[in-house]
């Protein structure tokens, strides 16, 4: 087996993905969870990503095309909903802990939708599924893509060893300044994605 496709679709992932910088905005939603709770919301948040980003690896060139939708459109989207998740960080405004489905709406958005599955990783799976000449190099790319998503779950699974060592301050902490970078995160994603219709619309 080709291991370069594997290789290289299981880096840009991770470095799209980024789990070392998910995990204080993680934090800071889950901050009022119980353990269990946060443990099942980077599941849920490791599987609604890898999900979404294999379901466009299939099928995302034809969604785009029927719904006459562009990269950089979801680029904007994708930025204006990352910053009303900084500006909740900000405020302090974390997901409250009554019950199970605190922790899967936390995990669906904005965890799963737009930090994993986000324009990124989105279009770094669909090249390498557009690159992938054989069957087998095709299936490589998907076991590349159960990888990250497998490091991604790691990462958020044991964050709580960083909540402990942090304490209750400095999480809080932590969430705020997240929210500042994830504050700059969603305007440079929405920068890029007006950039991209600009060019997509001049002559």
């Amino acid at each position: 087996m080709d291991l370069y496709p594997f290789v290289s679709t299981l880096l840009t992932l991770i470095v799209i993905l980024d789990p070392p910088g998910l995990l204080p905005v993680f934090l800071g939603l889950t901050r009022q969870m119980k353990r269990g709770q946060r443990n099942a919301a980077a599941l849920n948040a490791s599987l609604v990503g890898g999900g979404v980003i294999a379901a466009f690896a299939v099928f995302g060139r034809q969604i785009l095309d029927y719904l006459h939708v562009s990269i950089p459109a979801i680029q904007v989207a994708g930025g204006l909903l990352l910053l009303l998740v900084a500006l909740e960080l900000l405020q302090g405004k974390e997901a409250p802990a009554d019950g199970a489905e605190a922790a899967t709406n936390v995990a669906i958005v904005p965890l799963g939708i737009p930090l994993l599955a986000g324009p990124g990783s989105i279009v770094a799976i669909m090249l390498a599924v557009r690159n992938a000449e054989t069957p087998l190099a095709y299936a490589t790319v998907f076991l590349a893509l159960a990888a990250a998503m497998l490091f991604v779950y790691l990462f958020l699974r044991y964050a709580g060893v960083i909540h402990r060592v942090l304490g209750n301050g400095g999480t809080t902490l932590a969430s705020r300044v997240a929210g500042m970078l994830l504050a700059g995160i969603a305007v440079q994603m929405a920068a890029d994605g007006v950039t991209g219709l600009v060019r997509l619309a001049a002559p």
